[in-house]
């Protein structure tokens, strides 16, 4: 069983900038993020493979960055110019297999939240 700690979460104002951080207790294939905001689907964030090959959501491409450093077994994810529309529970995922859905997701972290509001 893979566990998924989250890090990183809290208010920001419109604009602002936050980074969010997930540590795995292994080495696994693919990491990234979901999130759900309120009375909203859980939706692809970002997600990044052991080799650095990465996957957008449509709404936060351009303005979310994903990184991994693997020597750790942690993930982050820098967050700019964020929007109202950005509050949202985050949840850490992980994969044996590349993450393009939620489907691919084979664990979970518990999620932290992120809420942009002035």
């Amino acid at each position: 069983q893979v566990q998924l700690v989250e890090s990183g979460g809290g208010l920001v104002q419109p604009g602002g900038s936050l980074r969010l951080s997930c540590t795995t207790s292994g080495d696994i294939y693919s990491m990234g993020w979901f999130r759900q905001g309120p009375g909203m689907q859980r939706e692809l964030v970002a997600t990044i493979t052991r080799d650095n090959s990465t996957v957008y959501g449509p709404d936060v491409k351009g303005r979310v960055a994903i990184s991994r450093d693997n020597a750790k077994n942690t993930i982050y994810m820098q967050m700019d110019s964020l929007i109202d529309e950005d509050t949202a529970v985050y949840y850490c995922v992980a994969s044996r297999y590349h993450i393009f859905a939620r489907a691919n997701v084979q664990y979970w972290g518990r999620g932290t939240q992120v809420s942009v509001s002035s």
